[in-house]
């Protein structure tokens, strides 16, 4: 199996230091950005598998460099930040961060974190090679592809996985917390406004706005259109 490449773009060395060191102790290829500009043409040039993201650098801001690359790539993103306001995270993750981690943080739960997403990466591109229909989407869950007629809808891995969750389980209610544990393999004790935005963003995206139904106190469940 190929080794996975991880990409921190993180203006503080020591802490960009840690990181790599943590990652390759556990078999991961880890490159190192200390600004935008470098991150970006270093993105474009390893390809990387996951990338860890800083909210703060000096030539731009993290969010900014979260919605050009996911524009361009296909690429799951963890947001490393000192900001821990709710308002903050909704920002990032707005942005088109796949997760998001307050500084100071442990290690371990950067790693577990990592591991989770690009292990739902690879349950996606395994899962399937037929083409699922969806209204007038065509979905490749080997490709991990959303086509309207011949034109590809652009979704980060995380939009991608709650996607195909919902529509493999048609008119199924699940609750935010439930969603969080099957998509995101774990709890963030409490915060559900991360499944809201994931739906919205799908929604927006993908025209679903009247088959992924809120149900109101409980969730959300995908309705096949008649």
């Amino acid at each position: 199996m190929q080794t996975q490449r991880i990409l921190i773009i993180e203006d503080e060395k020591p802490i960009a230091d840690l990181l790599a060191y943590g990652l390759k102790q556990e078999g991961f290829i880890a490159y190192q950005a200390q600004s935008g500009a470098d991150g970006l043409e270093l993105c474009r040039e390893v390809q990387p598998d996951l990338l860890l993201l800083d909210w703060m650098l000096p030539d731009c801001s993290g969010t900014d460099l979260c919605r050009m690359i996911t524009q361009e790539y296909n690429i799951p993103i963890i947001m490393l930040t000192a900001r821990s306001h709710i308002e903050d995270k909704v920002h990032g993750l707005e942005a088109g961060a796949d997760d998001y981690i307050t500084k100071p943080f442990d290690l371990r739960e950067v790693l577990v974190r990592i591991r989770t997403i690009l292990r739902r990466v690879n349950r996606a591109a395994v899962s399937n090679g037929d083409w699922i229909s969806c209204g007038d989407l065509r979905i490749s869950a080997t490709e991990m592809t959303v086509m309207r007629g011949q034109t590809p809808i652009d979704l980060t891995p995380r939009e991608f996985q709650l996607l195909l969750y919902l529509i493999e389980h048609p008119n199924q209610v699940f609750t935010r917390t439930l969603l969080l544990e099957q998509i995101w393999d774990y709890s963030y004790a409490g915060d559900t406004r991360t499944v809201d935005i994931h739906i919205q963003r799908l929604r927006k995206k993908c025209g679903l706005a009247r088959q992924i139904q809120t149900v109101f106190g409980v969730g959300y469940k995908y309705v096949p259109s008649a």
